[in-house]
Order: C-alpha cells, then structure tokens, then sequence
C-alpha cells in the first residue's frame, strides 16, 4: 500500500510563493505543482493556528471541538482562559487511520500539547509545548515519553528556537536558529517515518509562519522556503509514497494594526477601568522595553527566574493588556463586548444581545482605512459555525482584510495604528497540494475547503469518512475508491496538567498576545 508524508507549512501562502516560483527560486516546489493537484484553501475564521491545524486533521470547523481561538473567553463567569491540546474534544485523521489498522506518526503539530498516544510516534510542538516562562521545553513533549530524549541525542532536538525570534530587527542568531530548527523538523519526520515504517506522518513547521510575521517576503523568508524547497524535492524521490503540502492558514503583508477592544471602547460597547498598567505606560514603561533591553544584556533568564510570576504580569505591554487581564481593565457590569484578536467578539450576555449584535455588526462594517474597509465580511457566529460547541461560539467574527492585523490589546489608547511587530498577517487563504500514486495530476483546481481534507486523505489511505466530518472527498484521487461514512471515534478524556501561565507567555513573546 502507498504511503502518506504530509508537510504541514504554517502560513503558507501562493500570494508569498509565486513570485519565487516564477523567478525559479524555488526549482523542486515549482516541478511538484507541474505534476500534481494543487489549490488555494479556505481556512475556518479565525485564521490562526488555533484553532485550523485542528480544523484540518479534524474535518470540522471549531463548533465541532470547541475552540475558536488561543482563548475561551466567558463573560457569563468573568473568565478568559488560555487553551491547549486536551481542550479540542475530537478525534483527528490519525485516529482513524489506526482504527483502521495503519500507523500514523504526528511531529511538532500546534494544539497537541499534552501529548497523547497514538499507535504511532508524537511530538508536540510550538507555541503551546512550554515548560516555564518562555523557555524551551526539555521533557514532556512526546508519547512515548521516552521519544524526547531519544530525539535530543541523536538529532539535538528542541521544540523551540534558542534564542526565540520576537522582533523584525533580529536577523542574526534568531533566525540562523529558526532555520536549524526547521531543518531538524525534516529530518526527525523521515527518519521515524523510515525507521518505524509508518504509513502515514505529518510534520508540522509551526515556526515557518514566525519568520513570515516578521519578515514576510524578505531575506530570512526566503532562506526558510529555500530550505523546504530542498527538503520537497528529497521528499518527492520517495518510492511508493504520497507527498501532501497544507498550510492553516495564509498569510500578506500588514497594512494596518486595528485595536479592535479600543474600537468597541470608543464606541460605547466597553467600559474601562484604571489599571497598574496604565500608571506605568504613563512613565515610559513596557514589557517590550524591558525584554529589549534584557535582551541586549543576556538577562532574560536571570529576570525570567528572579521576578516573581506576579510582577512580570504587571510590566504593561505597549498594545495593552491581554488575555485574562483584559477583564481587569474592563467594567464588565457596563460592558456589551470584549474581543479575542484577529476575529471573534464576544457579548455580554447581561445585556439585549440580539439588539447589541445587530447595533454592532452595522457598526464594524463601515469601520474603514485609507486603503478601504478594514472587515471584508462581519458574521454572526452560527452562520461560521456548527457542531456541539456551537453555544460557546464568540456571537460576532469579522473577517479582517488581508494586510490588517485585528489586535485585542485592552489600554493601549490608540485604535489604528500602521504596522507594529508583525510585517504579516494571517489570511484565510492557504494552500493544499497532493502528488504521488493515489492522486491525480489534475494541476490546479477550484478553491477547497481547509476541512476537505482530512476526508480526502482518509479515503486516500483506503478508510471510511466519520459521519461528523463536515468537508467533502475531494474528486483529486487517482482511482475512484469505494467508501462510505462511519461512526466517530470518541476519545477518552485525559488529565491535563498544563501551565496556562508558561503558554501565555510564548504565545506573548511571538507577537500572538503581545
């Protein structure tokens, strides 16, 4: 039977690689398009990693595992959580594979942290695999356990950058370590798909996507892509296998940084509250600033150990407060909405919220820039959505224009600003390719959905398409293989023991909650 490798290209754009395509930069991704299916997809809104890599490998939309972005917010209770792998409540491709009898390994995938075990190698990866502060994580990592170490010594794994990329003005150690890490993500994922002779495995290069953000189309960009050309055309000499590239998401260039909690403030649908934070943004001081100059001095892990936990949380950011201490800043018994960045708005339920939604949704589509409307489309949250969560779904998503990056910051005083830590932002417009025996050459297609593809993967690899799979089988394969639906898998639910606090801060020093 064939083989699957799917490299899974966080960020990934044909806006981004086309033009190096054309100019003959990138010789082994240009060939592979000229022989296979290929496509632009849709991802699932937000388009962030949390929640599409799951939207992908699950083949539903976030109502059918219930996580819509890197935070649950619940204004009901007063509560913004961060989330992690044990919060998705759904089975994944992998799952049915082995239920099927075929073994599956998963390598550095976003939103599988806790590890858990499959029939099959995993390794969790970034940016929710943390141990402490944002430092890298040494142990833990992995199922079997025992796999982290083994991947330390032979290969010098880690599951972050050290040191980790956080500004566009870093194009030294910072990137030289995003690309070495990039290349080790490569060479685990063949070696265990070699060694263990697995029919299937998916690699992950989460930290694609934060060279994009902070350099998109410039040198180190290139140099990463450069690198996955390289790896494409070795991975396209494999016998009897299939080779399969998908992003999560796009990505394009920012244009405008919109401070939408600044927004609703502005225009009466949050009421603020003074903060520490304010008092210290008053005088000069940010958490940028101090981790600028700690940096410049090689003191980020002595401060990372010697400043209580407590403290550092008071240091303001200079876009404002983010995730659970965005309510700290917020009067939420006079408060309609509070955001999540780059989509969801959640509404106060003590108030008329079919009213306020309606008032709302008006409003934000005639919120506009020097370059046109900042939402190409405002939702309603079940028009997105559907699926078992659909209750804890954010009641309005905006669709934010490609180029504008939609900031949740609470307290930074400002609403529009240009660019400010990231030269690009996400889109909903990723790509999918698939080549090798079980697919057709059928070169480019119509757009597809981000959740047609773990359908089309399974019926690929012989299985059946769980009836709560919600994409379709896409008429890309090579033979027309019989299938019909099946049951879903249910999961047993496993503890979680992870650190909210130690996830807040990754997230934080990549620019995803500032």
């Amino acid at each position: 039977m064939t083989r699957t490798f799917v490299v899974g290209l966080d960020g990934a754009s044909w806006r981004l690689l086309d033009p190096w395509i054309e100019a003959g930069d990138l010789p082994n991704l240009a060939a592979l398009r000229a022989e296979s299916t290929w496509a632009q997809h849709r991802s699932c809104l937000p388009p962030v990693t949390f929640p599409n890599w799951k939207c992908y490998s699950a083949g539903k939309d976030p109502g059918g595992f219930g996580v819509f972005w890197f935070e649950r917010v619940d204004l009901e209770d007063g509560v913004i959580e961060v989330v992690n792998g044990g919060d998705y409540d759904t089975a994944e491709l992998w799952d049915y594979l082995n239920d099927a009898g075929q073994s599956a390994g998963v390598v550095n995938m976003p939103t599988m942290y806790p590890p858990r075990e499959i029939d099959g190698p995993v390794v969790a990866g970034g940016p929710d695999a943390v141990a402490g502060e944002y430092r890298s994580i040494s142990s833990g990592y992995t199922a079997p356990e025992s796999l982290a170490a083994d991947l330390e010594d032979r290969f010098d794994y880690r599951v972050h950058p050290d040191p980790l990329l956080s500004s566009n003005e870093e194009r030294g150690a910072e990137v030289e370590a995003i690309l070495d890490l990039l290349d080790k993500r490569f060479e685990v994922a063949l070696s265990l798909f070699e060694e263990e002779e697995l029919d299937f495995v998916h690699v992950t290069l989460f930290y694609l996507n934060v060279i994009h953000h902070f350099f998109w189309d410039e040198r180190p960009s290139k140099r990463a892509w450069e690198l996955v050309d390289e790896w494409v055309g070795r991975l396209a000499g494999l016998d009897d296998t299939n080779l399969v590239l998908v992003s999560d998401h796009g990505s394009a260039a920012t244009q405008t940084e919109f401070y939408v909690n600044e927004w609703l403030a502005e225009n009466g649908y949050q009421t603020r509250t003074q903060t520490v934070d304010g008092a210290l943004k008053r005088v000069g001081i940010d958490r940028e600033t101090v981790l600028s100059a700690a940096k410049r001095v090689g003191a980020v892990d002595v401060l990372a150990r010697v400043v209580p936990e407590r403290i550092q949380q008071l240091v303001p950011q200079s876009a404002g407060l983010k995730r659970s201490r965005k309510l700290e800043a917020v009067d939420l018994d006079r408060t309609k909405a509070v955001a999540s960045a780059q989509g969801p708005i959640y509404l106060n339920p003590d108030f008329d919220t079919k009213a306020v939604r309606e008032k709302l949704m008006a409003d934000l589509a005639t919120v506009e820039d020097e370059h046109g409307r900042i939402f190409t489309d405002v939702y309603r949250g079940e028009e997105l959505y559907e699926g078992p969560y659909l209750d804890d779904a954010p009641e309005v998503v905006v669709d934010q224009r490609p180029g504008v990056h939609v900031n949740d910051g609470v307290g930074g005083g400002v609403v529009r600003t240009g660019p400010d830590r990231w030269a690009a932002e996400n889109t909903p417009n990723g790509i999918f390719l698939a080549s090798g025996p079980d697919f057709a050459d059928a070169g480019q297609i119509d757009d597809i959905s981000i959740l047609d593809i773990a359908p089309t993967l399974l019926v690929a690899s012989g299985c059946n398409v769980p009836a709560d799979m919600t994409g379709d089988v896409l008429d890309i394969l090579a033979d027309d293989p019989d299938w019909t639906t099946r049951d879903p898998v249910t999961l047993a639910d496993e503890d979680d023991t992870r650190d909210d606090a130690a996830v807040t801060d990754r997230l934080q020093q990549l620019g995803y909650m500032e």
